[in-house]
């Protein structure tokens, strides 16, 4: 397992420890998990498990139905 090292100034040390103790975990757990949120390269199954909530959600099909016409453009 690796190991990094940060430079904070006082009140960035302050912020992290108070969100740390607040989320109940030790600041290298917090700041792993932070991590880990933010470089995540898919979604997380707790979203995919929303697909096709919304029963009154637009289909595809809906979506591309121009209902309103265009607005017509300024020529350059």
């Amino acid at each position: 397992m690796g190991q990094v090292t940060i430079y904070l100034d006082d009140d960035n040390e302050r912020r992290l420890k108070s969100a740390a103790e607040a989320a109940g975990m030790p600041v290298s757990r917090w700041v792993a998990s932070l991590i880990q949120e933010k470089t995540r390269t898919h979604w997380p199954e707790s979203v995919k498990q929303l697909a096709g909530s919304w029963t009154d959600f637009p289909d595809l099909e809906e979506l591309r139905n121009p209902r309103i016409p265009d607005t017509r453009r300024e020529s350059l």
